[in-house]
């Protein structure tokens, strides 16, 4: 049920960081715990938020606390207004000022190492700071990163994204199975009988959507990141497919990564917020630009 906004007293920051702490415990009394709060003032300060708001963000139906579609959509926004408040009061950080990349998994690919380099070498007062983070965006929605390096298409409303440069996709086996006997591998390949199927379904790119409507793997299993998929696969529970780039950012021992012929290429993505942001990042998408245009083995 929706409830009318109301001017009333202005939200301040102790709203917002009281409603993700519930909306991270699920549990109003963890939530105050963990905020040094008592529950009553939480629950009030919650309530608060709502009623300035006018959307009900907390379904409190049950005894674990779920969020409502609209408390969903503004965790996040609420994510990056406490993010950017801590980051700008944070004394050690404002004489250098760093700038956040994020990355799921395999960051620039072969071009991480010349862009780290490049940065260094040319902005050494701005000190650029890889952070790999397992979600979609690779915490750039949550306000956690300035821009992230992204693989495949992005839907995440707010974001501007700019396409680097495409990796053709590989095959991601088990070293000791049998379709590692294989120079190359197809997506039947993969989705052939008895076999499954390892999807990162938090941070990959890898969908059943991948395959043919007639051809789909009957057995999937579900991870949540790239560690874990890796893990998977070398115990032989399945296979993934995944970039070009892991082989050389994620080698393995018990994986052994074939060449996919008949998957479409990956583009790789640099993204930022539609709006004002960090000052430099125009000089990294510049760098960037730079680094893959002087590879001539670079993709269009």
């Amino acid at each position: 049920m929706s409830m009318e906004p109301t001017s009333g007293r202005p939200v301040e920051l102790r709203h917002l960081r009281a409603f993700l702490a519930v909306a991270d415990e699920g549990n109003v009394t963890r939530a105050a715990a963990r905020l040094r709060l008592t529950q009553p003032a939480v629950s009030r300060t919650l309530a608060a938020l709502e009623k300035h708001l006018g959307v009900r963000l907390v379904d409190r139906s049950t005894h674990h606390l779920a969020l409502t579609p609209e408390g969903v959509a503004f965790r996040d926004k609420a994510a990056a207004a406490v993010a950017a408040f801590d980051e700008a009061l944070d004394s050690g950080r404002l004489r250098h000022w760093p700038l956040r990349v994020g990355h799921a998994w395999s960051a620039f690919g072969p071009y991480t190492t010349p862009l780290l380099r490049a940065w260094q070498e040319r902005y050494p007062d701005t000190p650029l700071e890889l952070l790999r983070i397992d979600d979609r965006t690779a915490g750039l929605t949550r306000g956690e990163v300035d821009a992230a390096l992204l693989r495949g298409p992005v839907d995440a409303p707010g974001l501007v994204t700019e396409v680097l440069f495409t990796e053709e996709r590989v095959a991601a086996v088990a070293a000791d199975g049998p379709l590692a006997a294989y120079v190359s591998l197809s997506l039947a390949d993969l989705a052939g009988a008895g076999r499954t199927v390892v999807l990162n379904t938090v941070s990959g790119t890898t969908a059943l959507g991948l395959w043919p409507p007639h051809a789909r793997p009957a057995s999937t299993l579900t991870v949540a990141n790239t560690d874990d998929w890796l893990t998977a696969i070398a115990a032989g529970r399945g296979s993934g497919v995944s970039g070009a780039s892991t082989a050389g950012m994620h080698p393995h021992a018990g994986v052994a990564y074939r060449p996919l012929h008949d998957a479409p290429p990956l583009p790789v993505l640099l993204a930022r917020r539609d709006a004002p942001g960090h000052p430099a990042l125009p000089k990294l998408a510049a760098l960037a630009r730079e680094i893959v245009g002087g590879d001539h083995h670079a993709r269009p």
